[in-house]
């Protein structure tokens, strides 16, 4: 990167198709007609997506811009993209810079090479990416050039959705549908549009480049499979929020200056809990920004660490015995009219809009907790969700004292009267001003937690997508809202029958409120008692996605259909088992070409030690070497029994054809299996000389200049 000063004012933005520069390089007209599409769904004219396909054409190439490509988000959970140039051929062998209407709206790749769960066969090869015009295009610069992105949703030649952003769009009109008509049993008729605002934290870690490479586990599945904590961990709490270290200061400065270029509100960072774990907070932005600006993000990390001799690891759980990392996913309702449905005010007893809007959340969590488990879930996040660390795999609702006592006096007598006050809080210290305190304290530990004006869903999985969480929390907001809406639009009392339908839901799901340490084992049997699904492992909730009552109320809004769903589990059911079997057959390649080799070899020193200190000394206790060579040996056949045990059951897994049951297999039998098999390796690091180990350990990785 240039030394050059990074100016914030001018750069901002600088590489985004945003509302500024198509009001400057857009006739007015069409300006106009391309705004109204974007702000009321109204259908884009052929003759206005000329118009901005040839402006957005001329402001790239000025920026030295030669390819375009439709920008998608297939089920992956990363991006994809296929780049075609500008030119058109003419007469004379010369070439024009050509971009059309046409162009810009439809693109082709191939759907069958993507995840589809069935919707697309081999031999059936079409899909089409389609214009998002409320995702502003944006310009990628890299080592191939300058290239125009032009975000889109991707979809099958028959139609269905193939992608995550289809159904989050789909989801963010369904809020905006239901919410606009709960702000008008309030009054608010001036309401004509709600927006579902989102701010995704990205949590990750950072490793030194020749250690990555060092680590074959790391290269094909994203953390380690075999590994001892060193001596020191997170204990001291020291790392956690520490001076940052310049090297990563270094990394943080360009993702910044990169993400600012994109018009992402990059706002927050810090070093998170664990050692070589570090996070980025955006400012909030619409739903589907967010998540297109997330994705962006997450690459953005990926490229940046390289150039600074770095790998991001963005896994769930890179390393056993730290915290993992995940993917803060804070949700809030926003009208048009600059009010936050989600702000309880400071007395939120009298507030009946903002109760009855929390009743129907807190409802549609209560019916939808495994759906909203699997929403936020990947094969990584199994080793993170119920691991002593934020948050745990039951779907649990956290509201603070402030709101947990107006709705106990709801529950307890149809209504509320007072609202607990944070008052003033005092240091001690006379020269420092007192500040007002908080009515509620925060809650590390809860999944879905009530934080002031917002919920954060604190489980998805930080390689994740928040395409998935947003789109089930909008879909089940707007079947909780719209059941309210039917009835109390038929009301003859409107204002008694919301206190009376505020109390009848908050006591019909009170059980999902739990304000508690959702660490603690006392919890888990809590929840038990209450009838709280508790889905250890995320193939257990992958069901609910065929639920009858998940395929009514996603075909009710028209955001997902039956079939769209059952090929979403499908694909769920496939992305574990090709997980789990990746990392076995990497665990396998590991231990026959690394780990046994080496402690073949320090066998065979220890033995020769032995040998030459009885041969130099006759008659010298060698009892210590022997004892060593002893367990080594005993660890090492171990090794061996169950590196072929777990080979057995992987290629036993792999011969089931039906995607559930290989599935289950996998988690049932090759986990424990790998489980099984790093026990011994795992105790070998310990007793074998480090020189001879084969890869950096963990403290290596951890501590080494990151």
């Amino acid at each position: 990167m240039s030394e050059e000063v990074f100016k914030l004012s001018e750069n901002f933005a600088k590489n985004v198709f945003n509302d500024a520069v198509m009001a400057e390089k857009l006739p007015s007209k069409t300006y106009k007609a391309l705004k109204e599409t974007i702000e009321t769904g109204r259908e884009l004219d052929r003759e206005v997506a000329n118009s901005v396909a040839h402006a957005m054409k001329e402001w790239a190439i000025e920026r030295g811009a030669t390819h375009f490509t439709h920008w998608f988000q297939p089920m992956t959970d990363i991006t994809a993209e296929k780049h075609d140039s500008f030119i058109t051929p003419v007469d004379g062998g010369r070439v024009i810079m050509s971009f059309s209407g046409k162009e810009l709206i439809k693109g082709e790749p191939d759907a069958s090479s993507f995840p589809s769960g069935g919707l697309r066969a081999t031999f059936e090869a079409r899909g089409y990416t389609s214009w998002d015009c409320t995702s502003p295009a944006f310009l990628k610069e890299d080592a191939g050039g300058v290239t125009l992105c032009i975000p889109t949703a991707f979809c099958s030649y028959t139609g269905e959705a193939l992608d995550k952003k289809t159904p989050l769009l789909r989801s963010m009109e369904a809020i905006d549908r239901e919410a606009v008509r709960f702000m008008k049993l309030f009054g608010h008729d001036d309401v004509k549009k709600v927006t579902c605002s989102v701010g995704a934290e990205q949590e990750y870690f950072l490793i030194d480049q020749e250690k990555f490479k060092k680590r074959p586990d790391l290269k094909y599945t994203g953390h380690t499979l075999f590994g001892n904590m060193p001596p020191k961990g997170q204990e001291m709490d020291d790392h956690y929020f520490g001076a940052i270290k310049e090297r990563v200061a270094a990394f943080m400065k360009e993702v910044n200056e990169e993400c600012w270029k994109l018009g992402i509100l990059a706002k927050t960072q810090h070093n998170e809990a664990a050692p070589a774990q570090h996070e980025l907070a955006p400012i909030y932005a619409t739903a589907n920004i967010a998540t297109d600006h997330n994705q962006l993000i997450m690459e953005i990390m990926k490229k940046v660490a390289k150039r600074h001799g770095l790998e991001c690891l963005l896994h769930e759980k890179p390393y056993r015995g730290v915290n993992g990392s995940g993917k803060h996913n804070n949700w809030s309702l926003v009208t048009d009219t600059g009010i936050n449905m989600l702000d309880p005010g400071k007395v939120p007893h009298e507030n009946t809009q903002f109760l009855l809007l929390l009743a129907a959340i807190i409802k549609a969590v209560d019916e939808n907790a495994e759906l909203i488990r699997i929403a936020s879930s990947n094969p990584g996040n199994d080793y993170r969700l119920g691991a002593d660390e934020a948050p745990p795999a039951i779907v649990s609702v956290f509201l603070g004292d402030q709101l947990e006592d107006v709705v106990m006096q709801y529950i307890n007598s149809g209504d509320a009267d007072h609202s607990l006050q944070g008052g003033k809080m005092s240091i001690g210290v006379h020269t420092m001003a007192k500040f007002s305190k908080d009515a509620t304290d925060r809650n590390r530990t809860s999944p879905f937690a009530f934080t002031g004006n917002k919920f954060e869903l604190r489980m998805v999985a930080s390689s994740l997508s928040v395409a998935g969480a947003n789109t089930v929390l909008n879909t089940i907001v707007a079947d909780a809202l719209s059941g309210i809406c039917d009835e109390l639009e038929r009301s003859k009392d409107l204002d008694a029958d919301i206190h009376k339908m505020i109390a009848k839901i908050l006591k019909e799901h009170s059980r999902v409120i739990f304000n508690g340490n959702g660490y603690s084992e006392e919890w888990k049997k809590e929840a038990e008692k209450r009838g709280l699904p508790n889905k250890k492992c995320m193939v257990d909730a992958v069901e609910s996605l065929v639920y009858p009552h998940t395929v009514e109320i996603f075909e009710k809004f028209n955001v997902l259909s039956k079939v769209e769903l059952e090929a979403r589990a499908e694909i769920n059911y496939e992305t574990y088992a090709k997980s789990v079997n990746i990392e076995a057959r990497t665990m396998i390649d590991m231990t026959t070409k690394q780990y046994i080799p080496a402690v073949i070899g320090y066998t065979k020193d220890l033995a020769d030690s032995v040998n030459s200190v009885r041969a130099a000394i006759p008659g010298i206790d060698v009892s210590v070497q022997a004892s060593i060579l002893s367990e080594v040996s005993e660890y090492l056949k171990e090794t061996k029994n169950a590196l072929d045990a777990l080979a057995k059951v992987t290629i036993d897994a792999n011969l089931i054809e039906d995607a559930k049951t290989r599935a289950m297999s996998f988690k049932d039998n090759v986990v424990p299996a790998m489980a099984a098999l790093r026990r011994p390796v795992d105790a070998l690091e310990m007793l074998v000389d480090k020189a001879k180990w084969p890869v950096p350990s963990y403290g290596d990785m951890m501590f080494d200049d990151v």
